[in-house]
């Protein structure tokens, strides 16, 4: 391919986060829409006891989906590997609602399998913004496509009750309406990206590689060896480790604030609206600063922002485990969570996309995604059974203490580089 110039390449970067920022918002919307009843469907279909399985089958779904997304990447560039998970996302949400009007549980979770997939595109279009980003604004650039799912996640709950009462009139169960406007949003994102996404960053940066003779033709840049690549780099192990700590506090804790709420003795409705309001909280925290969080990635460094998380997710510990019924500190304490989340999310991915040789950039972001989701649905799993035996303050406590093998890399990373 005709390598285009430095001020073409700032044309075509300025397109991707265009396109990128819009087709987010939809996916967002997708995501939320079908993830606000995703529980009480199932918990309709196979009974509360199952009703937990529905997010784990989507966070497991997202973290596979990472292998094949990276092979496509590589092979193809990132429009074909956004397209297709927001497309398999849609054949899932598709499901889901067959599923429902079949009354089949199997396909059910199946659905929710493929589902998680637009969850996985959702994180993948984040390293797309930085695929030809100026490395004195990459943490921005990033930062404002995880800002963009702001709206999505915000916006999508809203419209559940109206997709709900949409297909109502068609025969289909309410709680599967959601999931039916679900797949055409992602639809929709997939057409957008493969529309305007040209020319492909990633493939535009990897031809500049080549050009210049830093890119062998013959090297194996399969998952394990940029496993291999990032476990011999300190900077690359220490993003991917900020990503998947961050991830386990924040998982593990939210995933266990609603049922706290309800041990409060509440009714369902009562306990519904507490749930609402602290989760809320902890959204605009996970999003609504994210621009922030880039622009303190790029001004102070990545370190200094990923010690910044580890304060923010301790506090949440602290403040979420002796909060109790209080429900304000409670609100705080998961507002803070989502706060130390996106500066580990942020700063991360940042720190390990420009720790990484161009040709083993993608393996490495699908690696890192792939490492995040599993140990995030390992904390989400482990939770419930912490909670059970021994309480919220002991999950809380639990979820402080995974940080420690964060903070003694951070710290053995800075001693390290000091001397140069």
């Amino acid at each position: 391919m005709r390598l285009p110039g430095a001020d073409q390449v700032s044309a075509v970067q300025r397109r991707t986060l265009r396109l990128l920022f819009g087709t987010q918002i939809i996916s967002g919307i997708g995501v939320t829409i079908g993830s606000s009843v995703g529980a009480l469907l199932a918990a309709d279909m196979a009974g509360v006891g199952m009703s937990g399985l529905a997010q784990s089958s989507v966070v497991i779904g997202a973290a596979l989906f990472a292998i094949p997304a990276t092979a496509i990447v590589r092979r193809r560039g990132r429009r074909p590997s956004l397209a297709t998970g927001y497309l398999v996302a849609a054949v899932g949400a598709s499901l889901v609602v067959l599923a429902a009007a079949r009354l089949s549980i199997p396909l059910l979770f199946a659905g929710f399998f493929l589902f998680g997939c637009a969850t996985a595109a959702n994180y993948q279009a984040r390293y797309a913004a930085v695929d030809l980003a100026p490395a004195n604004v990459r943490g921005r650039h990033l930062s404002l496509i995880v800002w963009a799912t702001t709206l999505g996640a915000v916006a999508g709950p809203q419209f559940a009750a109206f997709a709900g009462s949409a297909v109502g009139r068609f025969g289909l169960p309410t709680l599967a309406g959601p999931f039916f406007f679900s797949a055409l949003l992602f639809v929709l994102a997939a057409v957008a990206l493969m529309l305007f996404m040209r020319p492909d960053p990633a493939v535009v940066a990897r031809a500049a590689g080549m050009a210049a003779g830093e890119l062998p033709h013959d090297r194996d840049v399969g998952m394990l060896a940029a496993l291999r690549a990032v476990v011999a780099q300190g900077p690359a192990t220490l993003g991917v480790t900020a990503m998947a700590a961050g991830h386990i506090v924040m998982v593990g804790v939210m995933a266990m604030t609603p049922v706290h709420i309800r041990s409060g003795g509440y009714d369902a409705a009562h306990t519904l609206r507490i749930v609402g309001v602290v989760l809320s909280f902890h959204i605009a925290g996970m999003y609504a600063l994210s621009p922030v969080m880039g622009w303190l990635t790029d001004r102070l460094g990545r370190r200094p922002v990923i010690l910044t998380g580890i304060a923010l997710l301790l506090a949440a510990c602290a403040l979420s485990g002796t909060a109790g019924q209080n429900h304000t500190q409670l609100a705080a304490g998961l507002m803070l969570l989502g706060l130390g989340w996106s500066a580990t999310m942020v700063a991360g991915s940042t720190l390990l996309s420009e720790s990484v040789s161009v040709e083993l950039r993608p393996s490495a972001q699908g690696l890192s995604d792939l490492v995040m989701g599993l140990a995030g649905a390992s904390a989400g799993a482990l939770s419930g059974v912490v909670v059970h035996a021994r309480g919220y303050p002991t999950l809380s406590l639990f979820a402080a203490l995974a940080t420690v093998p964060l903070i003694l890399l951070v710290s053995v990373s800075w001693l390290r580089e000091r001397p140069a």
